[in-house]
């Protein structure tokens, strides 16, 4: 008969046999996690655009499968979501240090298929009218300001644009403004002279500018396009979007605590700039990128690793 120690004992052992069997499923500097697989960029882009033009067909499918079941008579065609490109680029930077808080806005070649709804602030009645031609949503001064102020005119808007003088005024209505990230701004490009105001407007509502800002992880989302744009735009332009990034590269930047003796560009010799890149769309999964292609200083920027 087998004592209550030896019982114990054996029970012991074979239950470090069995977990010494099983996969530890906790992650630390010591048991990293697996590695992900990375796309080339080209790939990356061939597979998120795959995927959408699989669920067109998809919804076409389901569409006309139930179309018997729908009493609506005169549907018209399957209209289809056109779904955007995201991109989201993972880099050094820790905004809350100086000269690490990227925020800008950068002109696309193609674009980004985004339709803007913009208002323009301008103290000149005949530049207010140009304004609304070319476009914007609404236009005006003081007047519009103070029905701003007093809540009569909804923050419904994507960009506001303003010319120089009327800046001062626009203080009034900061608070509604600043929050929701609409103050005009000269890094945004959206302080605009009144020459300029009118092509302002449309570039913005056709989507040609975009406005880019680095989150406190140092991550940059954009929409680089729409999946209705192809494999060819949609690579046009990420190649402008990163050398646009890249130009803007602080001089020093790091999420760490230590402080490096080296003061040329890119900070200490060793930190890296580009981290994490994943490209996906509004409904599809993300695909990690090989940093190789999408670096305009590596010998592989835009094309494929050897």
């Amino acid at each position: 008969m087998i004592s209550n120690v030896n019982f114990l004992r054996a029970y012991s052992v074979v239950n470090r046999m069995k977990r010494s069997q099983i996969s530890r499923q906790y992650i630390s500097r010591a048991h990293p996690p697996s590695s992900i697989a990375a796309f080339s960029l080209n790939d990356a882009v061939g597979k998120v655009l795959n995927g959408i033009e699989e669920r067109i067909e998809q919804r076409e499918e389901k569409w006309e499968k139930n179309k018997e079941k729908r009493n609506t008579k005169d549907e018209g065609p399957y209209r289809n979501q056109d779904e955007t490109v995201d991109l989201a680029l993972n880099l050094n930077l820790d905004p809350r240090k100086p000269g690490q808080a990227l925020r800008g806005s950068l002109a696309l070649p193609h674009g980004s298929g985004k339709k803007v709804k913009v208002i323009a602030f301008t103290s000149s009645d005949e530049i207010a009218d140009d304004a609304m031609k070319a476009g914007a949503s609404i236009a005006g001064g003081l007047s519009l300001i103070e029905s701003i102020s007093n809540g009569d005119t909804p923050i419904d808007f994507d960009r506001a644009l303003a010319t120089p003088e009327i800046m001062p005024l626009l203080s009034r209505v900061a608070r509604v403004l600043g929050p929701k990230g609409l103050m005009p701004n000269v890094k945004l490009n959206t302080i605009q002279s009144p020459e300029n105001i009118v092509n302002a407007v449309k570039d913005q509502i056709t989507g040609s500018e975009i406005q880019y800002r680095a989150e406190k992880n140092g991550i940059i989302h954009v929409g680089i396009g729409k999946g209705s744009f192809g494999n060819e735009k949609i690579l046009e332009n990420i190649k402008v979007f990163m050398n646009g990034i890249h130009d803007i590269k602080p001089e020093s930047f790091g999420k760490g605590k230590k402080k490096s003796n080296n003061k040329n560009k890119g900070g200490a010799s060793n930190a890296k700039y580009y981290l994490k890149a994943h490209l996906t769309a509004t409904q599809g999964k993300s695909f990690n990128i090989d940093l190789r292609t999408l670096d305009p200083m590596s010998p592989f920027f835009m094309t494929e690793p050897s």
